[in-house]
C-alpha cells in the first residue's frame, strides 16, 4: 500500500511546527514533509527529537519560488497540503506590507497551482479570524463562516486575499480545498513577539510588559494542540470547498491575560506598561465553532489549564526562548514596543 504524503508549509513556525510533531506522532504511516524558508521566526530546534525519523523530511524553500515548488510537487506527488506558511505579525505588516503580500498572497497562489497540477486529495488553507475584521464588545456576537470579510490590517488583508484565491481555485478548477479560520493561538514554541510569550519572557526577566492602549481589546484564545486536532479532522473529514472556524471559547482582554501570567509567576503588576495603541487595533475577536463541532471537534483546554501548561513550558525551556531574544533580536522588542 502506497504511503500518503503530507506537505506542511511553515513547519518550522509556531502552529505549523506543532502540527508537524502532532502528525509525526499520530500518523506514523504518513510521510510528513516540512517546507519552510527559515525566516526570522522559523526554528528547527523544536524538531530535534523527530528529525531522525524515517517519515520526517525537511525542505528549505520559499513558497513564492514557482520553479522550486512546482518541481517539488512533481517529484513527490503530495496527497495532502496543509498550508500554514505566512508572515503573521500585525505590527510588522504595518511597517512593511509588501513582504506580507508576497508571501501570503503570491506564495499561496504558487502552492495552489502546484496542487492543481498534481491533483492533491485535499488542500487545507490555514487562515485567521482577523479576516472578518472586528466585533464590538457585545458578548452575544460571534464570527461565523458567513461573516463578511472586512480585514483591517495589511496582515489580515493579505490573508483574506489568499482565502479568496483558495476559494476561487475550488470554484474554477474543482480543487478540493478547505479553509480554516482560527482565533489567537498560544502554547509551546511560540515566537516571543506575540502577547503571551512576550509577557512570559519579560516577566521572568523582571522587565516591563507593554500593553497597547487600555488593554481592553478582547481575543478568543485557542491552545495550539486543540488547533492541531481540528486541522487534522478537517483534512480528513472536511467537506470540499467549506470554511471551518476554530475557536477556543476562551475570551479574555489583553490586560486579563497579562495579569494572569504575572500573578501565576508571583510578580508585581507594576511591570505593566501601557503604550500607544496599535494602528487599526481591532476591538474584539470571538469565534463560533458550531460547524466544526458538528464535524466532531471540541477544544480540550480551558484557558486556565492551557496558560498554566504554557507558562510551565517556558519555565522548562528557558534556554530556547532566551536564545531567540538575545543575539540578533537584542533590543528589537524594546524598540518595537517602546519599553
Amino acid at each position: 500500500m502506497t504511503r500518503k504524503k503530507v506537505l506542511i508549509t511553515g513547519g518550522a513556525g509556531f502552529i505549523g511546527g506543532n502540527f508537524v510533531q502532532y502528525m509525526i506522532n499520530k500518523s506514523p504511516s504518513y510521510d510528513i514533509f516540512n517546507l519552510d524558508l527559515l525566516t526570522y521566526a522559523g526554528d528547527l530546534t523544536k524538531h530535534r527529537d523527530i528529525e531522525s525519523k524515517k517519515n520526517y523530511h525537511f525542505v528549505k524553500a520559499d513558497i513564492a519560488d514557482r520553479d522550486i515548488i512546482i518541481s517539488l510537487f512533481e517529484n513527490e506527488k503530495f496527497d495532502y497540503v496543509v498550508h500554514f506558511a505566512a508572515e503573521s505579525h500585525v505590527d510588522r505588516s504595518i511597517t512593511d506590507p509588501g513582504v506580507f503580500v508576497k508571501t501570503n498572497v503570491l506564495g499561496t497562489q504558487v502552492l495552489l497551482d502546484a496542487a492543481k497540477l498534481v491533483g492533491v486529495t485535499k488542500f487545507v488553507h490555514v487562515s485567521t479570524d482577523e479576516v472578518y475584521g472586528e466585533l464590538d464588545f457585545d458578548p452575544t456576537t460571534f464570527f461565523t463562516e458567513d461573516t463578511p470579510l472586512q480585514p483591517n490590517s495589511p496582515y489580515s488583508a493579505s490573508k483574506a486575499s489568499s482565502d479568496l484565491l483558495v476559494r476561487a481555485y475550488h470554484e474554477t478548477y474543482g480543487l478540493p480545498v478547505n479553509i480554516t479560520r482560527c482565533s489567537n493561538n498560544y502554547g509551546p514554541y511560540h515566537f516571543p513577539e506575540k502577547l503571551i510569550p512576550l509577557t512570559i519572557s519579560r516577566v521572568l526577566n523582571n522587565q516591563k510588559v507593554p500593553i497597547y492602549g487600555d488593554g481592553k481589546n478582547i481575543r478568543d484564545w485557542l491552545h495550539v494542540l486543540d488547533h492541531c486536532a481540528a486541522i487534522d479532522l478537517v483534512m480528513h473529514e472536511g467537506v470540499n470547498g467549506e470554511v471551518y472556524n476554530i475557536g477556543g471559547h476562551n475570551e479574555r482582554t489583553n490586560l486579563e491575560v497579562v495579569k494572569t501570567i504575572i500573578n501565576t509567576l508571583g510578580k508585581s503588576e507594576d511591570l505593566i506598561k501601557f503604550v500607544k495603541d496599535r494602528l487599526g487595533h481591532d476591538k474584539r475577536y470571538a469565534i463560533d465553532s458550531t460547524k466544526l463541532e458538528k464535524l466532531g471537534w471540541k477544544p480540550t483546554f480551558t484557558f486556565e489549564t492551557g496558560i498554566a501548561q504554557t507558562i510551565q513550558w517556558y519555565l522548562d525551556n528557558k534556554e530556547w526562548w532566551e536564545q531567540i531574544i538575545s543575539g540578533k533580536y537584542q533590543g528589537y522588542f524594546e524598540k518595537q514596543y517602546n519599553v
